[in-house]
């Protein structure tokens, strides 16, 4: 296999004397997606966002591979990871909390061309165009307000703003968990799609083994701040090893995903 592109080694999150996350370790190579899986409180978030440097870890390692050059994020400086940040995006879990109500969905998807100085123009405008196609939305979203959209299409809307600077590493923090079922499976099939399409690097948190099992991979089983199981898809989800993945497994049913 070849190079992770991105490593972590001994993290451990501590709030006061609560430690949320426990020495835990993982690697996702480039074109795979990774699912991240465990019930709520199990430390899956926290790792995510330490791994973005979003939160800053109590201990561990970070390495990020940038071409040739192996990055210690834990020791980047403010300015570093600003540059840093094209290469790195996350779709959050709420839909509706993500979005600036008060932005329209062109000011949403040019925020981050601006950010990073990049100047409004012409190929940004067609960039804009092509993102909401690639999400399954008309250019004419592109004057409208959140409030306009349903929850799912305003998740849609986020994922384009996450593709907007073609990250290398995607973060997908239980991005259907605040959706009703059916509309849920529509934006599993559409990220779906994205990864096929475009081989996207991504770390998929969930506590749904179905979804796990359907985008992912490897699979890494947290349970109260520390990894319990990984290894393939195959291996965790068809033949779990630990009680507590088998409990995983048998609490959540089926989804209404259908293929193409």
């Amino acid at each position: 296999m070849t190079t992770p592109l991105i490593a972590a080694t001994n993290l451990v999150k501590e709030y006061g004397r609560s430690r949320v996350v426990d020495g835990v370790s993982l690697e996702i190579f480039p074109g795979e997606t990774l699912g991240l899986v465990g019930e709520s409180g199990s430390g899956k978030s926290t790792v995510a966002r330490m791994l973005l440097r979003l939160i800053e870890p109590t201990s561990g390692e970070i390495r990020l591979q940038c071409g040739d050059a192996d990055l210690d994020l834990c020791a980047a400086s403010s300015a570093e990871m600003c540059r840093l940040r094209r290469r790195l995006a996350i779709v959050f879990q709420d839909p509706y909390a993500a979005l600036d109500p008060r932005m329209t969905v062109r000011q949403t998807l040019s925020e981050p061309f601006a950010i990073h100085g990049e100047k409004p123009s012409q190929g940004v405008a067609a960039r804009l165009r092509e993102l909401l196609g690639e999400v399954g939305l008309d250019e004419s979203a592109l004057g409208r307000y959140p409030h306009e959209f349903s929850g799912g299409q305003r998740q849609r809307i986020n994922i384009a703003r996450a593709l907007a600077l073609r990250p290398e590493l995607l973060v997908l923090d239980e991005p259907v968990s605040a959706l009703d079922v059916s509309v849920g499976a529509q934006v599993i099939n559409l990220l779906r799609d994205l990864q096929q399409r475009y081989g996207l690097t991504c770390l998929f948190i969930s506590h749904s083994m179905p979804l796990v099992r359907y985008l992912c991979d490897r699979v890494v089983v947290m349970q109260r701040g520390r990894v319990v199981e990984s290894g393939t898809w195959s291996e965790v989800c068809d033949a779990p090893r630990e009680l507590y993945t088998q409990q995983l497994l048998a609490a959540t049913p089926e989804l209404p995903i259908v293929d193409g």
